[in-house]
């Protein structure tokens, strides 16, 4: 089945207005519609003081393994075969730090607005 599915985790906001991830997949031979992509090479500032995702997007990184922290203190990791998928677009938001690399380096696939992201979330 791993050959499928590509590994992922999704950011969702919370009631309370925190937010918290899940872990999943997305097939591999499904269309996204997007409303266009970019990339991004550096490291921003703000990765160390919580913040929402600016709109619903594909994270797909390039080079780089970052924790991901969220509300409630729980960390998740992210590296070039995970694919992150950040809807929590309000609220307090979440945080990042580069834990191996240089830079983090990662694309960008903004979702359509009421586009379906395809995530499918893992059993537990």
């Amino acid at each position: 089945m791993s050959d499928v599915l590509i590994k992922a985790v999704r950011l969702v906001n919370t009631p309370d207005g925190g937010c918290t991830f899940q872990h999943g997949y997305i097939a591999n031979t499904v269309f996204v519609s997007a409303k266009g992509f970019f990339a991004q090479t550096y490291v921003e500032e703000y990765q160390k003081v919580a913040h929402p995702a600016p709109r619903r997007q594909y994270v797909v990184t390039l080079s780089g393994t970052l924790r991901f922290k969220v509300t409630n203190g729980d960390t998740f990791i992210v590296e070039p075969s995970t694919v992150l998928l950040a809807e929590d677009t309000e609220g307090t938001g979440h945080t990042w730090e580069l834990i191996k690399g240089e830079r983090w380096e990662r694309i960008y696939i903004v979702l359509e607005d009421g586009a379906e992201s395809h995530f499918v979330p893992q059993e537990v």
